[in-house]
């Protein structure tokens, strides 16, 4: 085991990433100090590629690209005061997004480990053995062939099969992609029915030990490196949009006294979409579009239309403990006790049967007594929000509401008890669906695409 002491170590260094287009395999390697390199590999279906010029200098760019932001799983570790990047230097651009992507989306893990980070991550613009990576594509990148078709992530849960089903309403050509060796996402994948992608990510091995000797661990901004590895695929096979499934309530974060708002789910956010997908035009390819189809709506409203769909009742988990790397994970597709499993069940009893519910998680959440806490988390009632990808406080206590009116749910425990005594301590606007089901114009989807999607929604 290679010694790791993290008090000591000065320095991240990202040293050099490659791409085998006759394997489909991108190594990306970093160090701390003059340590060992821990290299990741990300490999891509569809080998052997075959690249034109334009293409592979694209797909260059992508690679860069992923080998910075994939860094954050490495930097975490040990949080050195100093970064070095070697080979060719970044410009400010490059500098300003990814010290955003790593302070925001490492809020949590500095939270939780007491750190402060925000103006203490120094990416160096340029560098020391080459010119500085431009900010303008060359003009011969901005016409790259694609086919009109979107690569949409899917994880598996509710809101990307609500994406795929109204892309597929919508006539878009569509792929389904996952990062991972997830049996559930693959399984929900295959039964949309559609071409899939499955991308493999390996994490260095050395990384697992110097967990073990005590380096710094915690939440990583994930849909930030899924979405540079999938603007990467996004090149390689040809397609020319990168689709997410993010609601607008992403943005939102949990309220801590005396720290303030710390966003478990950042780069899910708006700030984060808004930034790569501007990246990806002015240093990637001016063609590749980035973008979530959800970020117009609410939880709220994105439950509602799964509601409408019935063919992933049993195959579909939004359980965080199914995806967990390390650790124990539930014996069936729903624990049934963590923030997700809470949200979502409470997010889907307004508008679904509730004998069709209660068979999805195999048990009503909402009549177990000892579950309250979990529940007035996502009220924020004497709790913050869960460091969890859930809705906000406004529209748990909207569903909740609604259900102490509903013959069906108004006599489980945890409605009666909201009824009794919680209720009455709501302000009069966090009482109401209708509100919370109205779309946002604040999004970045096509504008040929926004206006049938909203009558699909609305339908």
């Amino acid at each position: 085991m290679t010694e790791f002491d993290r008090a000591s170590i000065q320095v991240f260094r990202f040293t050099e990433c490659g791409f085998d287009a006759a394997t489909g395999e991108a190594r990306l390697a970093y160090a701390f100090d003059d340590g060992p390199a821990l290299v990741e590999t990300v490999r891509f279906p569809g080998a052997p590629f075959a690249l034109d010029a334009a293409r592979a200098d694209a797909v260059q760019r992508a690679l860069r690209l992923l080998h910075l932001v994939a860094g954050v799983s490495y930097y975490k570790a040990a949080v050195p005061p100093r970064i070095v990047i070697e080979g060719e230097g970044i410009d400010a651009a490059t500098a300003a997004l990814l010290t955003s992507i790593y302070e925001n989306g490492l809020g949590e893990f500095a939270y939780r480990n007491g750190l402060t980070l925000r103006g203490k991550i120094p990416f160096p613009v340029g560098g020391p053995s080459g010119p500085t990576l431009s900010a303008a594509i060359p003009s011969g990148l901005k016409a790259l062939p694609q086919e009109t078709r979107a690569l949409v992530a899917i994880g598996g849960g509710k809101d990307s099969l609500v994406s795929i089903e109204a892309l597929r309403a919508l006539g878009v050509g569509q792929t389904v992609a996952w990062v991972g060796s997830s049996p559930l996402i693959k399984a929900c994948a295959e039964r949309t029915g559609l071409p899939t992608l499955n991308v493999t990510r390996a994490l260095s091995p050395l990384l697992f030990d110097y967990n073990k000797q005590g380096a710094l661990n915690g939440h990583i901004p994930v849909t930030a490196v899924n979405s540079a590895i999938l603007a990467m695929a996004a090149l390689l096979s040809g397609h020319d949009q990168v689709v997410f499934s993010n609601e607008r309530s992403a943005s939102y974060g949990s309220l801590i006294p005396g720290t303030g708002e710390v966003n478990h789910q950042w780069s899910k956010g708006g700030d984060f979409e808004r930034d790569f997908a501007a990246y990806l035009r002015t240093h990637v390819a001016a063609g590749l579009s980035y973008y979530s189809l959800l970020r117009p709506f609410s939880e709220l409203a994105v439950a509602r239309q799964f509601a409408r769909l019935d063919r992933y009742d049993q195959h579909f988990s939004s359980c965080n403990r199914n995806f967990h790397l390390l650790g124990e994970r539930p014996a069936q597709r729903w624990c049934g006790v963590c923030p997700k499993c809470h949200f979502v069940f409470l997010a889907l009893a307004p508008f679904m049967p509730k004998p069709r519910l209660v068979a999805i998680f195999g048990r009503n959440l909402l009549d177990e007594a000892d579950q309250a806490p979990g529940f007035d988390a996502l009220l924020e009632y004497r709790d913050h929000k869960p460091f969890e990808c859930v809705g906000e406080g406004k529209e748990s206590r909207a569903a909740m509401d609604a259900l102490a009116d509903s013959p069906a749910w108004r006599e489980d425990a945890l409605v009666k008890r909201y009824a009794s005594e919680i209720r009455s301590q709501l302000e009069a606007a966090d009482r109401g669906l209708a509100p919370l089901l109205e779309p946002s114009d604040d999004h970045g989807i096509p504008p040929t695409l926004w206006g049938p999607l909203r009558a699909h929604f609305g339908a």
